[in-house]
């Protein structure tokens, strides 16, 4: 479904991923954690091309990204994006926000795409909220709207970057039940969180990275029971401390 060979990526002088190699199955949920700057969200980025590669080779669905001849388009609509700001417009409706999309790049009718768009919603647990606004809304409210979002245009993959992280403490479930159930109706997923209990619940794997490197992957039994580097024993060492 992904793969990656040999990626390496530069900002400038600055090297943010470093020879990565790394396969994802179709139906897998992989959770991507690690320190602020070592390229998680970064790696992530790069699947859908929102951050183009300078090496390497970033194969989606038999689709080389950074081909130019691949249709940026036809690609992203097979992948959903939600990220730690809930990016949503703030002039449009929330329904409006869902069927945006759909509209546009598949050629739903509006009557369609609000049908579709409110049973996202519902899906996510806000039908009630389908005229508000965004900023008539939560935190979570509206991360829960941006997942909706993505799934509007009924893609294969969805990425998350780190979508609870600007949340409240009381909100943070909300979303994770929102991706606990995606998980169990078999989504193809690639999470950046630093949610350890979510990511021993549903990861079928988790990888730490580190400095541009992706340092260990395992299985969460293997990862939390039995980190093989000492580099990984000590970031779960901080981070299962608080």
């Amino acid at each position: 479904m992904i793969s990656f060979t040999d990626v390496n990526k530069w900002y400038g002088d600055f090297r943010v991923l470093k020879d990565i190699n790394l396969t994802i199955a179709e139906g897998e949920v992989v959770v991507v954690c690690g320190p602020s700057g070592s390229g998680k969200s970064t790696l992530i980025r790069c699947i859908s091309r929102l951050e183009p590669i300078q090496r390497g080779h970033i194969v989606v669905d038999g689709h080389d990204v950074n081909d130019l001849k691949t249709n940026l388009t036809l690609l992203r609509a097979e992948i959903g994006f939600v990220f730690q700001q809930f990016n949503l417009y703030p002039h449009m409706t929330v329904l409006e926000n869902i069927t945006l999309a759909p509209r546009l790049v598949r050629g739903m009718t509006s009557g369609d795409a609000e049908k579709l768009g409110m049973d996202l919603l519902k899906k996510v647990d806000i039908p009630d909220r389908a005229n508000h606004y965004p900023s008539q809304l939560s935190g979570g409210q509206q991360q829960r709207v941006a997942i909706a979002r993505g799934l509007a245009m009924r893609p294969r993959i969805m990425l998350f970057d780190e979508p609870t992280s600007a949340l409240d403490p009381e909100m943070i479930n909300e979303v994770l039940d929102v991706m606990r159930e995606l998980a169990r109706e078999g989504m193809t997923m690639v999470c950046v969180t630093h949610e350890m209990g979510f990511a021993r619940e549903v990861a079928d794997r988790i990888i730490f990275m580190d400095e541009g490197n992706l340092v260990e992957q395992n299985s969460p039994h293997e990862f939390f029971e039995n980190p093989q580097h000492g580099r990984t024993k000590d970031f779960l060492s901080k981070i299962l401390s608080h």
